[in-house]
């Protein structure tokens, strides 16, 4: 009986040679990268809205000593999860957008439209941009105390300087993938340059400031370290909540490049 009941296993396997197909070196090393980003993505964003909507108004009804108790081991452990999320989910989405995205219209414009793009300087060129916007917003956060001491007109601010480098991005890749007198950024390459610029900025956002704040935080909480000055709080406090907001076009922009709502650009 178990002879005859094993016979017809290999015809049964073949059915599903019609169901499954394995991917090839490419097909797995892309869906490999985009695999990994959402993995890291849903880890850092997730644990972002932790902090913000679950832990500061946590934090607000606990007593020092139950701080000193809690927060050490508790914030230590999140943040060590929200910040090399962040590294993973933006190494790997640049990873892909360089060799998948913004490749192929550099390609379309160098083939077709007979240009000399260089792939590698658009995209050197596309990081100044969440560079700068950071390197502008340390300093408001950390120099300008007038204009953080007020949430809502820290968020005037930065909404402006978000606009403004939006902008810059949508005329770069436009100018930037111009060949033979026509534009060949689509839309996919502009949606995500634009989102993942935000997501450039959260990250250097929770390593510039965020993660350098908290843990002096946490070890003066601890006892391990001198006291904290008060204003590294209301600094890690801005730069967490500025992320929380951003976050939302950031996904907005990543669900827009798959060509549902052409946006910008060439579908």
């Amino acid at each position: 009986m178990l002879i005859e009941s094993t016979v017809h296993l290999p015809i049964s396997l073949a059915i599903f040679q019609d169901i499954f197909h394995a991917p090839n070196s490419e097909a797995f090393l892309r869906i490999f990268l985009r695999w990994a980003h959402f993995v890291a993505g849903i880890t850092w964003i997730g644990l972002l809205y932790f902090f913000n909507l679950v832990n500061v108004p946590f934090q607000k009804a606990l007593d020092p000593d139950t701080k000193k108790k809690v927060n050490p081991d508790l914030l230590s452990r999140a943040l060590w999860y929200f910040r090399w999320g962040a590294v993973v989910t933006v190494l790997v989405g640049l990873a892909y957008f360089a060799m998948y995205t913004l490749k192929g219209d550099v390609n379309n414009a160098n083939t077709i439209g007979g240009g000399d793009i260089n792939l590698w300087w658009v995209l050197f060129a596309w990081l100044t941009y969440p560079i700068v916007l950071f390197i502008v917003e340390f300093l408001i956060i950390k120099k300008v105390a007038a204009l953080t001491k007020d949430g809502r007109l820290f968020a005037i601010v930065m909404l402006v300087l978000v606009a403004i480098i939006t902008w810059g991005l949508v005329k770069f890749f436009v100018g930037m993938l111009t060949a033979g007198g026509e534009s060949w950024a689509s839309n996919k390459t502009i949606s995500i340059g634009v989102g993942g610029a935000y997501g450039m900025l959260m990250m250097l956002n929770v390593w510039g400031i965020i993660w350098p704040n908290n843990k002096r935080i946490i070890a003066a909480t601890a006892g391990t370290g001198p006291a904290a000055p008060p204003e590294l709080a209301r600094q890690a406090f801005l730069a967490s909540r500025t992320n929380a907001w951003l976050s939302l076009p950031m996904l907005l922009f990543m669900g827009t490049s798959h060509g549902d709502w052409v946006i910008f650009g060439k579908n």
